[in-house]
This record gives structure tokens, sequence and C-alpha cells, in this order.
């Protein structure tokens, strides 16, 4: 359809093509109100208010309850002095070392696993119920057990924090591999310009992240 001219009649614009008249009209401008972060800056104010407050006023004992102020110092000195015999970057890097063995522990056995779940009926026999067990419970109600059995070192830290990614990871690779229909998971051949070498390629956009 060509557009063949625009006209204006008492304020409203149409479009006339090929003998048809359709009204246009310009997208209502947006209201201007108040925006999310000046609510969440209100909020987090009002927050800290309140927490001040009742520590000022100790509704609550400082033991559990403490004020703003003294929170702030305590974390100036661990930052500055140290906790334990290590600085707070020294503890930090010890964490992140741990939750990245555990990410790659969780990955190399839950990534197969969750193959086997979406591919096969035997592994996701085999593999769903042990997911399913392990799902619902807390990863900390393992911490004694894991205790007793690796100690108290790092690999027990490694293995609880493990277990908390293996069934997130397990069921998310099960659920994309399902969500991949056959005839899109089955390669197909193609050219990527004239001329080209022919080449293999298959599309798997369940398993992809958009955007």
């Amino acid at each position: 359809m060509t557009i063949s001219s625009y006209m204006e009649r008492a304020g409203q614009r149409t479009e006339e093509a090929d003998g048809l008249s359709v009204p246009w009209s310009r997208p209502s401008p947006k209201r201007k109100g108040v925006s999310a972060r000046m609510i969440s800056a209100v909020t987090i104010l009002v927050v800290l208010a309140a927490w001040a407050l009742s520590a000022r006023l100790q509704l609550v004992s400082p033991v559990f309850l403490p004020s703003p102020a003294a929170v702030w110092h305590k974390f100036i000195v661990v930052v500055s002095d140290g906790f334990v015999d290590a600085t707070l970057l020294q503890h930090a890097v010890a964490s992140l070392g741990r939750v990245f063995a555990a990410l790659v522990a969780a990955l190399l056995v839950g990534v197969p696993v969750g193959l086997a779940i979406g591919i096969s009926t035997v592994g996701r026999g085999i593999f769903d119920p042990l997911l399913e067990f392990l799902r619902p419970i807390p990863p900390l109600a393992y911490l004694p057990l894991v205790i007793i059995w690796f100690g108290i070192g790092e690999p027990s830290k490694i293995l609880v924090i493990t277990i908390a990614m293996l069934a997130p990871v397990a069921l998310s690779t099960a659920s994309g591999v399902r969500g991949v229909s056959q005839e899109r998971s089955t390669p197909r051949v193609r050219s990527a310009r004239p001329g080209a070498r022919w080449s293999a390629t298959s599309s798997c956009p369940a398993r992809c992240p958009r955007s």
C-alpha cells in the first residue's frame, strides 16, 4: 500500500492510501511522575531512620541491633585492621575462590546430568528422583554430615556450596534441552555466502541467552 498524501482536519491527521483514509494520531507524551529510583532512595532513607531511631530508643538490645553509626565504625575497623589475622580483602578473595571452585564442580557434574535427563529416558529415571530429593533440602542441613565425613577444612566448605548449586544447574540444563525442538536441534548444512565452503550449523535457541 502506497501512501499518496497526508491531510490534517480539525487537529486530526489522516493518511490517504489507494482511496482509503486511515486516521493517524501522535502518541500521547508520557506523564512525568516520581521515578522508581526516587522511591527506592526514599525507602532506604526511611529504613535507616527507623533503624537509627530504634537503636537510640533502645527498643532492642544493642547486642542484637546496634546503631548504624556503630556498624559503620566497626566496618572501618575491619577494613583497616582486619579480622582474625586477615584483611577484609583476603577474606573476600577466599570466599570468592570457594564459590568459583564450587561453580566449576557443579558445572562439571550438573551439565552432564542435565543432558542425560533431557535426552534420555533412562537418565531421567535415574537422576530426576535424586535431584528432586536434594532440591528442597537446605544446603546447610548437610553441613553436620559433611563436617563429620570430610572435616572442617576447605573441601567441606566447597562441597556444601556445590550441593547448593548442583540441582539448579542440572535442572536448568535439562529444561533447556527439552525446550529445543527436534527440527531446530537437527544440524543442517548451509553456505555462509556465495562461493564459500559449506558449513554445518545447529540451532539451539532454548540454550542461548535472550536479550
